[in-house]
């Protein structure tokens, strides 16, 4: 993937430095004095300050010039996105407004609860922001064999599929449908929404490619392997030897390949309806 040349957002929230949990220590009266602090009107940042100093709470983020390199690329990712995104709202009448994306070590406060590297990328509508520990990529290279920098971009334009969603109203119809019927048709509402974010992400290549050519031999393979690599599926079975299909949230390993390519081909938003689909 050609992105060396390309500019980085001005939208990522580097919180990597800041990320994991605070550790208090010097027992429970420590936590006691910092409570009657709060009480009684003072300011706790400079106790908090000190007790971190002393047990060595929040470590500052090592160096490491090869995470830093991925940071940017995922920047001008983003920044990609942001293009792609801004023109074609603007050919609809529409304004884009871009999300935030933050990076994050271990764990990190949301909108949506506490970010953590376990959980993998997401997009948080309750703050319009793309959080991503930078560690989930080394997690694809060796769990889910899918390597490859358009690989790790098509991740991130599935997220910001999710902000489109966002910015649509899409996510609040299916969002509303929760509660109002029953959990295996909101399964199948779920995997709608996520099969559409592939096919964004599809959409988010296609015009990048017409403005930026982006695209090198193998790219296109790396993307739909990633797609494939994380349907529910495959990891179903990895997980335990067999496929739930009335689970499902995210889509089959064909149908999130099926739709990214259709994205890609297309480049079209209004054929990605999945919703009125007949067939996923």
């Amino acid at each position: 993937m050609r992105w060396q040349t390309g500019r980085e957002s001005a939208n990522v929230e580097d919180r990597r430095s800041a990320s994991g949990p605070l550790i208090i220590g010097g027992g429970i009266g420590s936590v006691v004095i910092l409570l009657l602090v709060v009480l009684l009107g003072g300011d706790p940042r400079p106790l908090l300050q000190q007790m971190q100093q002393q047990n060595g709470a929040v470590a500052p983020a090592e160096v490491n010039p090869e995470e830093d390199e991925l940071a940017k690329f995922v920047s001008v990712v983003l920044a990609d996105t942001e293009d792609v995104w801004d023109e074609l709202f603007r050919e609809q009448g529409r304004t884009y407004h871009p999300p935030k994306l933050v990076l994050f070590r271990r764990s990190y406060p949301s909108g949506c609860g506490s970010a953590s590297a376990s959980s993998g990328p997401f997009y948080c509508p309750g703050d319009q922001k793309v959080y991503i520990d930078l560690s989930f990529y080394q997690e694809m290279k060796e769990r889910f064999h899918a390597p490859g920098d358009f690989a790790q971009a098509y991740v991130i334009a599935h997220e910001v599929g999710h902000h489109v969603q966002d910015e649509l109203g899409i996510s609040d119809k299916v969002e509303a449908m929760r509660g109002r019927v029953s959990e295996t048709e909101y399964n199948h509402l779920s995997v709608r929404l996520e099969l559409q974010a592939d096919f964004f992400a599809g959409v988010w290549a296609h015009h990048a490619q017409k403005m930026r050519h982006i695209l090198e031999q193998g790219d296109i393979e790396e993307a739909l392997n990633a797609a494939s690599a994380i349907g529910d599926d495959r990891l179903q079975r990895q997980a335990q030897g067999y496929a739930v299909p009335d689970s499902f949230t995210h889509g089959t390993s064909e149908q999130r390949a099926r739709w990214f390519r259709r994205g890609l081909e297309t480049g079209d938003m209004l054929q990605g309806d999945t919703f009125k689909a007949r067939q996923l």
